[in-house]
């Protein structure tokens, strides 16, 4: 009995550890192009105009999210259709790819033009691997945990985002410290890159000896069949879903840029600015795992509602207390606090999205949800993060959007609140 017991816990650790390594691949990528958007708007965009480049650079960012969509609807009908452990097995070698491209390819002074299309092209295929690949973990996660565990077992996806950001920024404290400043921006930003495509071996190591958690019966003829269903039947949910990830991916676009808007704004060190993601992912790894916790005890909508008031309340004079004394020790404290309200709520949101669709289009449904929620407002976050403030000159006119946009997403929730099945649990019923 024991033994069996031990066995079990054995199988979740390894289908936890499965399903979340590319998905900490997956956010390692994207800390690490945001940490390090100065030095590639330096290689690839060499304009002589500072707030241009940054500009550019952000732009390419957010063009990686218009693939995000495509990988989400192909990879997430072949899901729903195949299984999960397929379509997890070739995202991960899709992630590794891009993350080459870019830690190998040359600047604008080698190839000129050709540079800045070449990286777009490798965004784009990080985004269609990180489409794909959120639906299909996602769903793993929740249909191989227990019932009154699919919170806190869907929570990891959110963790795990947290881990990629802690592993980028002890990257870019050890690069700071081995490297000198024109080291840094002449070839050593490139060393994350080539290290996220390492990663990816393992992942497929120990990915393809998952268990499979969908079954013969459960599927659709075929992809299209798979998407037709989908898009026809529950145009809706989807809908709704969208509105939802819309207040989750704008905020934490905001920490994001915040590494950006400390060294472009407040003039701090790049070393101490690349370090801030590791004090965002020490305060939302565990945080993301309450939130989990906490839906499952007490339901998704409290928590989530709750958390984003607190949040919108605090993110303002937050701010206003940073720029009114702007040094790196308030800054981290700001961004911690702030921080772990925005964990906890993404902890519990996450577990509504799966919840939404049967298991039949659970992936193509989810993972189509929030690329598109991701795409839409997180793709253009940080352009007009960049733009607000340039055009303005104020220092606080960004916080507004994310505010409005934390507020606006909420609305969505009334409606989500209404649907049967989601009040008090997010169990999926169909396994």
């Amino acid at each position: 009995m024991g033994e069996h017991i031990l066995h079990n816990r054995s199988r979740k650790t390894h289908n936890i550890v499965a399903a979340t390594i590319g998905n900490t691949l997956e956010f390692y990528d994207f800390t690490v192009y945001a940490a390090f958007s100065t030095f590639l708007s330096q290689a690839y965009f060499p304009t002589g105009n500072p707030h241009l480049m940054l500009l550019l650079s952000t732009v390419i960012f957010g063009i990686g999210f218009l693939s995000r969509p495509i990988g989400a609807m192909m990879m997430g009908a072949y899901a729903d259709r195949y299984g999960r452990k397929q379509a997890m097995t070739l995202t991960i070698w899709l992630m590794a790819l891009g993350s080459l491209m870019i830690g190998v390819l040359p600047g604008y002074a080698t190839l000129g033009l050709a540079a800045p299309l070449l990286l777009t092209l490798a965004r784009l295929i990080q985004g269609f691997s990180a489409g794909g690949e959120m639906g299909s973990t996602t769903a793993f996660l929740v249909e191989s945990s227990a019932r009154d565990r699919v919170g806190l077992a869907a929570s990891w996806q959110i963790a795990t985002q947290n881990i990629g950001s802690i592993i980028s920024g002890l990257g870019g404290i050890g690069l700071g410290a081995c490297l000198s400043n024109t080291q840094l921006a002449g070839w050593g930003w490139r060393l994350p890159f080539l290290f996220g495509a390492i990663i990816a071996p393992v992942g497929f190591w120990i990915r393809r000896n998952v268990d499979e958690t969908l079954h013969v019966g459960q599927t659709l003829h075929s992809m299209g069949t798979v998407i037709s269903h989908l898009l026809t039947q529950m145009p809706g949910r989807i809908a709704l879903c969208i509105m939802l990830v819309a207040g989750n991916t704008v905020a934490q676009y905001f920490f994001l840029y915040g590494t950006i808007f400390s060294i472009h704004d407040l003039h701090f060190p790049a070393a101490f600015s690349i370090s801030i993601n590791i004090a965002l992912g020490v305060v939302g790894f565990p945080g993301a795992l309450l939130g989990g916790y906490l839906a499952d005890r007490y339901g998704p909508f409290r928590i989530v509602l709750v958390t984003r008031f607190l949040l919108c309340v605090l993110l303002v004079p937050a701010f206003m207390l940073l720029l009114a004394h702007p040094t790196p020790a308030v800054f981290t404290i700001v961004i911690m606090f702030l921080m772990s309200f925005h964990a906890v709520s993404t902890g519990a949101c996450i577990c509504l999205l799966p919840a939404m669709f049967p298991m039949k289009v659970r992936t193509l449904g989810t993972g189509l949800s929030y690329a598109l929620g991701v795409t839409i407002f997180g793709g253009t976050a940080q352009p007009i993060f960049t733009m607000m403030i340039a055009n303005t000159g104020n220092n606080l006119s960004w916080i507004y959007y994310v505010v409005g946009m934390l507020c606006i997403s909420s609305l969505s929730l009334i409606f989500l609140w209404r649907m049967p099945g989601t009040r008090t649990t997010v169990a999926c019923a169909d396994r």
